[in-house]
């Protein structure tokens, strides 16, 4: 039995990212390509469609912090939703905010060029999800216990 090519796998959010996302900038909708005859002629921008589950395409650029090859730590993840998701977190720095994913899948693909061919992954989830308190390294690591 074979895998179709295109197979979504569902993945957990902390085994895919171990340290997290951070997400840069907002979540915009994702337009098909508008040509200039197009524009000229005043057609609507039309944003796309997922084909496997017929929601519309959102995307989001982020960033792997545990990623060690800096040119595929920032990537863009694809949000499948009727609406725009909104981050249910607050902002770490200006434009830049710790994200976890819900609904998340994998699709292996190919990527780079040539000789320079690598296994890669396109990326897609439903929408946020609160992001749960980890616990902090200091207070795992001197043993803090509120017992006496």
């Amino acid at each position: 039995m074979a895998i179709e090519k295109g197979h979504r796998f569902a993945i957990d959010f902390d085994d895919a990212f171990p340290q997290g996302l951070v997400m840069v900038g907002e979540v915009i909708p994702d337009n098909e390509y508008q040509s200039r005859e197009d524009r000229a002629a005043g057609r609507p921008v039309r944003q796309r469609i997922d084909e496997v589950t017929g929601k519309r395409q959102w995307r989001a650029a982020v960033t792997d912090p545990g990623e060690t090859r800096a040119k595929r730590a920032s990537f863009e993840v694809t949000f499948l939703a009727d609406v725009q998701p909104v981050p249910t977190t607050a902002e770490a720095l200006p434009g830049m905010r710790p994200i976890e994913l819900d609904g998340l899948t994998a699709e292996p693909r190919v990527g780079g060029q040539g000789e320079f061919k690598y296994q890669t992954y396109v990326f897609r989830a439903t929408g946020f999800k609160a992001a749960a308190a980890k616990p902090s390294r200091s207070a795992s690591a001197t043993g803090d216990s509120k017992a006496a």
